[in-house]
């Protein structure tokens, strides 16, 4: 995946179910790797089921660059990044957490105070919920240019493929074509589309063909 922005590698769920058949499979090894702490996994805001995994140690890397870009002013407001890596992150592990217990877990490293909790958010390490002012999803900074190309991506995709006469073509050439509306090259969303069942593949004598799913 080559992008202009600073963004650790991350993956989509979506793709892992592309590659694997078996989706109970992977989500039973996710869950295994999630409570090992080896990986993360985070709910995107481009759908109901959209969930991003990347390792840990990329996305503490990637927490680390964004407080480095964003010129944090005191030691003292540096200091609420390092509480969120060396107590939240390691002890919880969902893709939510209530601002009660988020206050709780920061203030193991020091006095919790309402600017700390705006630095996360403005550094996009957290996401306040919409349903729930209290309630925050963890998320993975710098991501949002990323999110918006998939978002896209996917609509340029299907639309193209709706518009041909079979709602079909061959894999091969697609995966060459080059998307107007998405950096994120025609592989990245040809797994995620088919892992998430908008659109399957055929094998035919001739070569594996893409369709659009019907609904």
């Amino acid at each position: 995946m080559c992008l202009q922005v600073s963004i650790q590698p991350f993956v989509l769920q979506s793709q892992l179910y592309s590659s694997i058949r078996d989706r109970t499979q992977v989500d039973r090894e996710l869950e295994s790797l999630r409570r090992d702490r080896v990986l993360r996994i985070f709910k995107l805001n481009t759908g109901q089921d959209d969930h991003a995994v990347m390792f840990m140690d990329d996305y503490l890397n990637q927490i680390e660059h964004v407080v480095k870009r964003m010129e944090v002013k005191t030691q003292d407001d540096r200091m609420v990044f390092e509480w969120f890596k060396t107590h939240v992150i390691h002890s919880k592990l969902d893709t939510s957490i209530g601002h009660q217990e988020l206050c709780s877990l920061l203030s193991m490293g020091g006095k919790v105070k309402e600017e700390h909790i705006s630095l996360l958010i403005n550094a996009g390490i957290i996401i306040r919920q919409l349903i729930d002012q209290n309630m925050y999803w963890f998320a993975i900074p710098n991501i949002g240019s990323v999110l918006k190309g998939l978002s896209q991506g996917r609509k340029e995709v299907l639309s193209f493929l709706n518009r041909r006469k079979y709602k079909e073509m061959m894999l091969a050439p697609l995966e060459k074509k080059r998307l107007r509306f998405s950096p994120l090259d025609m592989r990245f969303h040809l797994r995620d589309l088919i892992g998430s069942g908008h659109l399957k593949t055929v094998q035919t004598p001739s070569g594996l063909i893409v369709r659009v799913a019907k609904d």
